[in-house]
């Protein structure tokens, strides 16, 4: 995915590979260890695919590819449940 600083990906919409969006980035999660983005923690998450549209943190082995915007290679089919 080449190199791209954490920062400037606040504010991205995060779509499926099908162009439904997702939500858009607020943060990114660091893993202390490695110092290796861990997760993008999702805001504004449309309400079709999460339900109550709660805030999540998507893996960042999920993300395909980030320019403009970030697209998810996978996501769970279901609505995400507000209260699993």
């Amino acid at each position: 995915m080449g190199e791209r600083r954490l920062s400037s990906m606040r504010g991205l919409g995060v779509y499926l590979a099908d162009g439904r969006k997702v939500g858009i980035v607020h943060d990114t999660v660091i893993d202390e260890e490695d110092w290796q983005c861990s997760h993008l923690f999702v805001k504004d998450t449309t309400p079709e695919l999460v339900e109550g549209g709660i805030h999540l943190a998507i893996p960042w082995k999920w993300v395909r590819g980030i320019n403009d915007v970030v697209i998810l290679r996978w996501f769970p089919p279901t609505p995400i449940p507000k209260n699993p």
